[in-house]
């Protein structure tokens, strides 16, 4: 039985660093490339160090509504339809991500479980110009896990409104993409805190509907304003709204640019109004008025090493909706620390990423402290091996991930 189970434990830790192998076997997608790179003839390299984490260049394209500074879309791109009023893309830009993940997972009393996650994620994406101010992205969830999760991100970017630097976006977007981009991350694991809720509430800083409003200073200070429902993007009420009370989430972010360091602090206001049928008292609508603060931060050292950190605290007055509200405010605490390290630099291949999730909060259940170790590897410019290593602390986990992400 001793043998057995050392042997059962060896497999467990071989088998994500046997897939990595077989899966550097396949062969190489070759002349496949996403829809930005295809139009302008880029390189991925030119937005990404490596796909998906954006550098400096693809931030700044991003944020002008998928263009290239002013003068420099090709002509070659567009239509001439004759009419000033209509821009058309000459060809319709289209791609596909394909993510694909063998993992493993063991814990000394509930034993290890091995999983093919072939594949995890397929998406369908788009964006591109409506006009020279006007751009739009979206993508269609074809398969998540499993099953079709349908649209995610989808918004209408106006670009430079009257002039100014004021941007606005209306849509589905997540509501902590002015923080750090969860979509962007180089590993398997996420950023927790982002996507936790608390309770019954629907509250996270996951995706939401709404509006974003977006201002940049001379100063390299960013101002960023949000108005969401507050209650994810799931489907429409028995009355018709998307938003299940009439009242609207908001949140304000200020960040400054200084040199290789940005530093940024924000706070999100929040209630949310729902039935307590779901209990044993008699049934009436409750609010749970609730609020985020938090602080965040990046440094770049040489363009080698990149350092992340978020930290922010909740705090919930009924997140369970209870006749008879907690007498204290439920608080939840906690963030990440994750470092980037381009091994060979932008152009390289190999990247090491060291993620770290924290989180305390006085919510039974919500309690989380993890460590995880990634490394990736570029077979192509849009094929990208992974395999990561994670300890979850407070249940004593571990967990191996490896596979391969690929965008065309």
């Amino acid at each position: 039985m001793m043998t057995l189970k050392k042997n059962r434990t060896k497999n467990l830790v071989m088998a994500p660093f046997l897939a990595a192998l077989l899966l550097a076997l396949l062969p190489a997608v070759s002349n496949a490339i996403p829809a930005f790179a295809r139009k302008y003839k880029f390189s991925c390299t030119t937005c990404h160090a490596p796909a998906p984490r954006l550098k400096a260049y693809g931030e700044d394209f991003a944020g002008n509504a998928f263009q290239l500074p002013d003068g420099e879309e090709p002509a070659r791109a567009f239509h001439d339809t004759g009419d000033d009023l209509l821009t058309l893309q000459r060809d319709y830009p289209i791609a596909v991500r394909f993510d694909a993940y063998m993992q493993s997972t063991y814990n000394k009393d509930r034993g290890g479980m091995n999983d093919l996650k072939t594949p995890y994620g397929i998406k369908i994406l788009s964006g591109g110009n409506i006009s020279s101010s006007i751009g739009y992205y979206f993508y269609f969830y074809m398969s998540e896990q499993g099953e079709v999760a349908g649209v995610e991100d989808a918004y209408v970017h106006f670009n430079n409104l009257f002039g100014t630097e004021l941007d606005i976006m209306a849509g589905q977007f997540q509501v902590s993409d002015p923080l750090f981009k969860r979509e962007l991350r180089l590993t398997y694991e996420d950023y927790l805190i982002y996507k936790t809720r608390v309770g019954e509430s629907p509250t996270n800083l996951a995706y939401d509907r709404g509006l974003m409003f977006l201002y940049g200073l001379p100063t390299g200070t960013d101002i960023v304003l949000q108005i969401v429902n507050g209650n994810g993007i799931g489907e429409k009420g028995e009355s018709g709204f998307f938003d299940a009370d009439e009242w609207k989430n908001t949140f304000l972010r200020v960040s400054q640019q200084a040199g290789p360091v940005r530093l940024g602090g924000f706070g999100y206001l929040c209630n949310t109004r729902m039935s307590n049928s779901g209990n044993s008292e008699p049934e009436k609508l409750i609010d749970n008025r609730h609020y985020y603060w938090g602080v965040d931060g990046t440094v770049d050292f040489k363009d080698r090493v990149q350092l992340n950190a978020q930290y922010l605290e909740r705090y919930d007055e009924n997140p369970d909706f209870l006749a008879d509200k907690p007498a204290d405010e439920i608080k939840t605490s906690g963030g990440f620390a994750e470092l980037v390290w381009l091994v060979r630099g932008e152009m390289g291949r190999p990247f090491v990423t060291l993620l770290y999730n924290h989180m305390e909060s006085d919510y039974e259940g919500l309690d989380h402290r993890s460590m995880t170790a990634g490394f990736s590897y570029l077979l192509r410019r849009n094929f990208r091996l992974l395999a990561e290593a994670t300890y979850e602390a407070e249940r004593e986990d571990y967990g191996f991930t490896a596979g391969a992400s690929t965008a065309f």
